[in-house]
Formats: C-alpha cells, sequence, structure tokens
C-alpha cells in the first residue's frame, strides 16, 4: 500500500474539526474571519488545496491567524513549515517547542513527518506495537486515572520514534500510535469526561492513521469524534462527523462488525439529539447487518463492540423511546449475555435498567439495580455509568422520601463514592 500524497495532518485536522471538503474549510476560514476583526479576507478552496498538498506554502500572517483559530492547532501542528526553518526562527519570533515534561502536554505536540534518516531498525514499530496492544487489553479493568498516563506517555514515545524508521516499521508504528492516541480520546471522553481534551486527542490520531494510510482506524476515529457533538445534542455536526466516517470506512474492507458498529454510534447520537425514533431503525439496519456477515475480518483494536453492546445500545434507545418493556426485555437479555469481562458496561446497563423501572414507577426496583451498578463501580470505574446512576436519582425525585430512595442516597454519598467522585 502506497503512502498517502500530501499534507496528511492539515487533512486530518480539516476532517476531525466537521470540514468534510477542502470547499468547507475556505468558506468557514473566509466567514470567521471578521470575527477576528480581520476585514476583506477571502480564502479560495485552490489555496486550500495547495495547503494539502505535499509541499504546502506557508500562509500569510492574516491567514495564519484565523486557520489557527478554527483548528486549534499551531501551523507546525498542521503541517506547514516556516520558510525561515524552525532552528533558524529563533529572531522571527519562532520557538521550537520543548520536549513535554508532563503527559498533560503530549496531546498539543504534532505527528512528525520523517525528515532525518532513519535511525531506528524497522523491528521498532513491531515492539511499539506490542505496548500498544498490552494497553488495549488494560483497559478494560486497570482504572481510567492511573492507565491514561502512562497511555499518553507512550504516544510521546511514539511520536519521538517516529521520524526515525522507515517503512515498513514507519507504518506499522504510525497505525500503532493512532491506536494508542486513539484510546487515550476513549478513556478521556468516557472515562473522565473531558470532551475537549479527547477531541484534541482524537485529531492527533486521525493524523497518525494518515500517516499510515489506514482508512478503516481513521474511520474509527472519526466516528468517536461524533459522540463529542452528539452528546452534547448538536446533531448537525455529528451527522457531518459520520458522513466522514462512512466515507473512510468505503476506502477499506470493513467488517460486517464494523459496519454495525457506525450504525450504532449514528443511533446513540440521534438519541441524544432526541430523536430515538430515527436511532431504532438504524440499530435496526446493524442487526440486518450483523445477520447478513462478511467475508471480512474485524480488526483486533475494534474490541469496544460486539451483538450484545449492540443490545445494549438498543435498550437505551426503546428506553428514551419511551419502550419500556420492550426496554427492559432488550437490557436484561444484554446484562445475561455479557461477559465476566464487561464490567464497565455491566455498570451501564445496569444503570438503564434502574432508569427503566423508575420511569415505570417502581422505585424499589429501580434502586436495588442503580445500588447494583454503584457495586460494579466501586471496582472498575466508568463515568458512564456513574453519569447513568445520577439520572436515575434525579428521576427519583417523586419518592425521595422512600426508604429505598434514601438507601440508595446512603450508597451514593458515602465517604468511598464521593471521594472517587471528586477526584475524577
Amino acid at each position: 500500500m502506497s503512502r498517502p500524497v500530501g499534507n496528511v495532518r492539515l487533512k486530518a485536522a480539516r476532517v476531525a474539526a466537521g470540514f468534510n471538503s477542502q470547499q468547507a474549510l475556505a468558506d468557514a476560514l473566509t466567514e470567521v474571519s471578521p470575527q477576528l476583526g480581520i476585514r476583506g479576507l477571502a480564502v479560495g478552496v485552490r489555496q486550500v488545496r495547495r495547503w494539502e498538498s505535499a509541499t504546502p506554502p506557508w500562509p500569510q500572517p492574516e491567514v495564519r491567524r484565523v486557520l489557527t483559530h478554527l483548528l486549534g492547532q499551531s501551523l507546525e501542528d498542521l503541517g506547514f513549515t516556516a520558510p525561515w526553518g524552525v532552528e533558524g526562527g529563533q529572531g522571527r519570533g519562532v520557538t521550537q517547542q520543548p520536549m513535554p515534561s508532563t503527559p498533560v502536554n503530549t496531546r498539543r505536540v504534532p505527528v512528525p513527518a520523517q525528515s532525518t534518516p532513519a535511525k531506528q531498525p524497522v523491528s521498532v514499530g513491531r515492539d511499539f506495537e506490542v505496548i500498544t496492544r498490552s494497553h488495549r487489553r488494560l483497559y478494560w479493568s486497570v482504572a481510567p486515572a492511573t492507565l491514561h498516563p502512562a497511555v499518553l506517555e507512550h504516544t510521546e514515545l511514539g511520536r519521538a520514534l517516529l521520524p526515525e524508521i522507515s517503512n515498513p516499521g514507519r507504518r506499522l508504528l504510525a497505525a500503532a500510535l493512532a491506536e494508542s492516541y486513539l484510546l487515550a480520546g476513549r478513556i478521556e471522553f468516557f472515562d473522565l469526561q473531558q470532551p475537549e481534551q479527547a477531541a484534541s486527542t482524537f485529531t492527533r490520531a486521525l493524523q497518525a492513521a494518515g500517516e499510515a494510510n489506514e482508512a478503516l482506524l481513521g474511520s474509527a476515529v472519526l466516528a468517536h469524534t461524533a459522540f463529542i457533538p452528539g452528546w452534547a445534542g448538536d446533531r448537525e455536526a455529528a451527522a457531518e462527523r459520520m458522513v466522514a466516517a462512512r466515507t473512510y470506512a468505503r476506502r477499506a474492507a470493513p467488517s460486517a462488525e464494523f459496519l454495525a458498529w457506525l450504525d450504532a454510534v449514528e443511533a446513540e447520537c440521534l438519541t441524544r439529539c432526541g430523536d430515538p425514533a430515527t436511532a431504532l431503525r438504524l440499530i435496526g439496519h446493524a442487526e440486518e447487518t450483523l445477520a447478513a456477515g462478511s467475508k471480512h475480518t474485524t480488526p483486533a483494536w475494534m474490541d469496544w463492540f460486539s451483538p450484545v453492546r449492540l443490545a445494549a445500545f438498543k435498550g437505551n434507545t426503546q428506553l428514551e423511546a419511551g419502550h419500556l418493556p420492550q426496554a427492559r426485555e432488550t437490557l436484561l437479555h444484554a446484562l445475561d449475555s455479557l461477559p465476566p469481562t464487561a464490567e464497565k458496561q455491566r455498570t451501564v446497563v445496569l444503570g438503564d435498567l434502574a432508569a427503566v423501572e423508575a420511569a415505570d414507577g417502581r422505585p424499589q426496583e429501580a434502586c436495588d439495580y442503580a445500588c447494583q451498578a454503584l457495586e460494579q463501580l466501586a471496582s472498575t470505574w466508568y463515568a458512564t455509568g456513574m453519569e447513568r446512576v445520577r439520572e436515575v436519582r434525579r428521576v427519583l425525585a417523586p419518592w425521595q422520601n422512600e426508604q429505598c430512595v434514601r438507601d440508595l442516597d446512603d450508597r451514593l454519598y458515602d465517604w468511598g463514592t464521593t471521594v472517587s467522585a471528586l477526584q475524577r
């Protein structure tokens, strides 16, 4: 497979920001410039096309200001090189970014292109991938706050090694680096509830996937970026991300499971945006896709989806649609079918079952499920699961003087749970 030609870092940042075409970015740059006090600036699609070429020209000062404002990254992050060079720019207001000293800063460091002769053996790519694979497995049992710094340090190592290795090891390293960034972003979004940090990390993941020319991995990253506006209720932005994700998937060989997951992601975004009816139709399509199967295999890095997880998606959507008997049946089946290692998903399903019972006017049953979710959260923290429990407690407000609800409050606000929630 040949390497992609052009400035993949700018293209990745553009797509991750929701601009699916070069024309869309050009229009946005022109429209936003007056907001920054810049009058008369007009950017055309030909200019954006030149920026995404293999030798992007250095933008003019006013354009640089608008471009970095709109995409939220520095020019160097976006694949541009100053005409005077990084090392020669000390007297011109350009300084070389220092190596981050803490994991917190690694998201700000661009994915570098290879600009120096290879210094590392090709085997480095495989060695780096082994650690990435280990982190993937550790995610399901290690506390997010513990694993997250280690994953970010690993991405920093990969970023430093990438310019020092030639193909085919470079492509292997870039793909593993993209997966590591994706894992870091998943932890930030789902476990730590840090959507802004996750958005930046997902952009790094997409840039690394572009370096590896891995369209399917790029599709997975883009689908994850759709969660951010989707959970915030921005249906249009989420839909744009999903169009991009499906476009990237068509360039690869997606398995039936991967295509069903794309449907599930879009369905969850639609549910969060108040359209569970359309979401249920998408989930039905996902079920048909899984039943039909595919000759293509699911990549090893896609370990977050399965038919039982699709059922959990479906149960939540049925709950939001007000189909309580169907939601109860779907979620109970999903709970029975979850493997023992799916502790995080178990908290979500238990929380949704509690929500079903609360919506059905059964506070005792709702509290029982919520307490089970809290017991699971005590051993395996998952911010998304905790949010489900908190939402149930809000719904239970009419029964707050009932003993079962008071018992739930005692459990929800005990010392360990309260301190853990504040720490996270």
